[in-house]
């Protein structure tokens, strides 16, 4: 099973990244945060199964 990483800015869907373990999408997810926060204005990450079901988010102001 497929597991994309969507990056969130506050017009909409920056970038997608697509793993294919959950653990490896979540780490991914929360190891680089901070750096696209800074960088890119991401504001927002999930990621998601390939039937689009969220199995993490997480978002700061």
């Amino acid at each position: 099973m497929a597991y994309t990483v969507i990056w969130y800015g506050r017009k909409g869907i920056i970038d997608k990244v697509i793993f294919d373990a959950e653990k490896t999408a979540r780490d991914h997810a929360i190891s680089m945060f901070q750096t696209r926060k800074g960088d890119d204005g991401v504001i927002s990450v999930e990621v998601r199964r390939d039937n689009g079901a969220v199995v993490f988010s997480h978002a700061e102001n």
